[in-house]
């Protein structure tokens, strides 16, 4: 049984396919709107948590450390006080939900991304980019989204 040759043309040909169905997968990809935030691969998408609701009383955010609120996909911190900071816990590496705050970062369980948990700027990468603010107000010892 003899193995064909492949020609020149042939493998032009092939690469051509390949070529345009790279650039056409990634302008699809790129555009894609996903059906809810923190669904596409870089987090894309409206930052979580908006509309003016109760999120948790202020209690439950413990004081030099905060709490991911996974249904709704925000993360609070408290520094001190009544000052609470929010952000999107949607991961900017890859989209995973973050996990916790301890020793004044916020923790991706995914691939080890770390951020600062009053700024969401990033500590530790593989992420580049910080985490989006979310906007809160405390009211009356609870936690609103703004």
């Amino acid at each position: 049984m003899a193995i064909p040759v492949l020609s020149r043309r042939s493998a032009v040909r092939g690469s051509a396919v390949a070529a345009l169905g790279a650039v056409a997968g990634y302008l699809t990809a790129r555009t894609r709107i996903p059906a809810k935030a923190g669904s596409a691969a870089n987090a894309y998408g409206p930052a979580p948590g908006t509309g003016g609701r109760l999120l948790v009383p202020l209690d439950r955010v413990p004081r030099g450390g905060g709490i991911v609120l996974g249904e709704d996909k925000v993360v609070l911190t408290r520094p001190t006080g009544d000052e609470v900071h929010a952000f999107s816990a949607v991961c900017t590496h890859q989209g995973c939900t973050v996990a916790t705050v301890a020793e004044g970062t916020i923790r991706c369980p995914c691939h080890g991304s770390r951020f600062d948990a009053e700024t969401g700027q990033v500590v530790n990468g593989p992420a580049t980019q910080p985490l989006p603010t979310v906007a809160v107000t405390v009211r009356s010892g609870e936690v609103f989204t703004s």
